[in-house]
């Protein structure tokens, strides 16, 4: 089983049911280890939209990383996203941010995520889950890219 850690997020309806939902569908093909808090985060488009709530998860699998994004949008499909938009209102989004300490770049799919470091809202969790995970290109921990993150996109504990 490899170590996974996945970002989830939504802005859409009952954002907080959606994750659940979510949560409880990866639980079929994924051990699910720990959860971090949940997050209130500020869009980062411009387009107008509501706050997301966002968490991620450290989990184990057995799948690939390229069957793990399949399972992945069959469960965004099955709660009803729908991709238009790019940055746009969703009611589920998942995202595989590392898989194990592997590195793959084969267009589909980027691991580790290619805006992790950017990107708050995904930074915070992961702080939940493990500070000291090391990123396997930059190689500082997530501890120190928290702390070079812009604090300027709101991230606040939702519960």
């Amino acid at each position: 089983m490899t170590i996974v850690y996945l970002s989830l997020g939504s802005n859409v309806g009952d954002k907080e049911h959606a994750i659940t939902n979510a949560l409880s569908l990866l639980s079929t093909h994924c051990t699910i280890k720990k959860i971090s808090r949940l997050y209130l985060t500020e869009p980062i488009s411009t387009i107008p939209q509501d706050w997301y709530v966002n968490c991620a998860i450290q989990a184990k699998t057995t799948l690939e990383p390229v069957e793990l994004l399949a399972f992945i949008h069959t469960i965004e499909h099955k709660l009803g996203r729908v991709k238009t938009k790019k940055h746009g209102p969703r009611i589920i989004d998942i995202d595989i941010l590392f898989y194990g300490r592997q590195i793959i770049n084969t267009g589909d799919l980027i691991i580790p995520h290619p805006l992790l470091q950017d990107r708050l809202f995904v930074l915070q969790p992961l702080m939940d889950l493990n500070p000291s995970l090391k990123h396997p290109i930059l190689k500082k921990t997530i501890q120190t890219l928290y702390n070079e993150v812009s604090k300027e996109k709101k991230v606040t504990l939702y519960k």
